[in-house]
């Protein structure tokens, strides 16, 4: 994790010279939220730290979008807190809050400009402050030559920028935005990545969603995973991925099959074309493994394989399905 200091300038204040603001983590504290039967949110419980990306992810209706609805008060928990700089949200702090919904939350017949100046104007900003930031957030995404279009005549991903813009626009204190990469081509990505970095880089507490893992493994500094309802691991990649169990790749073109039975702490997962791919325990001897592929003929490839994002996502949920 990245140090930050502990305030930050926020330049946009009434004050010349800027105002000294803290900084705040935003708290999710044992959330439950149930629709009749069916359970939504169980004791959803985790932070966001200052100058924190936080990756959430999960599988379709885990419980993502409720959590991010409940912290901006669009839905309320049937139980549990949240909380923004250790105090509950209000009114007027959810002001201060940046929010990219997943569905479009814009206005199709409103022009681009127009439209960033309206969600600007809602959040405080006076109108000349309000063009200023909507005509800095549209050159900045590449939007520019868009400023007078209508939203409705945007691509997908054109619209994608402009929701984002609609977030940022106010200068918000934290961020939390709902698959955000959703339809951006490769460059949008990259300027959207970079875009959360420098939040992050400032101080801001940034949560987002997203099923492109990818992205979420190589931008977050920590990953909550969440599944029906509960939040079922979270860490920083690197540590979810140690704490996963390794698998070692051997391809050995003549290697019989079972040909690693019996070694202490290894397992067969798969075995093909001579490849043999086994799950060892941190107590298993390589050397032995080695040792025994070699005997079997030549060894092409003999490597460790801890697992990716995807792959350790895939098994945590399997897991907790089988319970």
């Amino acid at each position: 994790m990245r140090f930050r200091p502990a305030w930050i300038l926020r330049g946009d204040m009434s004050s010349e010279e800027g105002s000294m603001v803290p900084q705040a983590g935003l708290e999710i504290d044992r959330i439950s939220k149930r629709y009749g039967d069916v359970v939504a949110l169980s004791d959803m419980t985790f932070e966001v730290r200052p100058g924190e990306l936080f990756g959430f992810v999960g599988s379709n209706g885990a419980g993502k979008t409720t959590t991010m609805r409940i912290a901006l008060g669009v839905l309320a928990a049937d139980s549990g807190t949240v909380r923004w700089a250790g105090e509950p949200i209000t009114l007027s702090t959810r002001r201060r809050f940046g929010y990219m919904p997943e569905e479009r939350g814009l206005y199709p017949k409103m022009k681009v400009l127009d439209q960033l100046v309206y969600m600007a104007r809602l959040h405080g900003l006076e109108t000349n402050a309000a063009h200023r930031a909507a005509e800095d957030w549209i050159a900045r995404l590449g939007l520019r030559e868009r400023r007078s279009d209508e939203v409705q005549k945007l691509s997908l991903g054109n619209q994608q920028r402009v929701q984002l813009a609609a977030a940022l626009v106010h200068d918000p204190e934290v961020l939390v935005l709902d698959e955000p990469f959703s339809g951006l081509d490769p460059v949008a990505v990259d300027v959207m990545s970079q875009v959360l970095k420098e939040k992050t880089a400032s101080g801001i507490p940034v949560l987002f969603s997203s099923h492109q893992l990818d992205l979420v493994q190589r931008l977050c500094d920590r990953v909550g995973i969440i599944n029906k309802g509960k939040m079922v691991a979270c860490d920083t990649v690197d540590a979810l991925r140690s704490g996963a169990t390794a698998e070692l790749v051997v391809h050995a073109p003549q290697a019989p099959s079972g040909w690693a039975a019996g070694i202490p702490g290894v397992t067969a997962v798969s075995q093909a074309d001579g490849r043999t791919v086994l799950q060892v325990e941190d107590f298993a001897d390589d050397q032995e493994i080695l040792k025994a592929a070699l005997a079997t003929g030549p060894v092409h490839e003999f490597s460790r394989h801890r697992p990716s994002l995807a792959e350790l996502f895939r098994n945590v949920v399997a897991e907790e399905g089988s319970q």
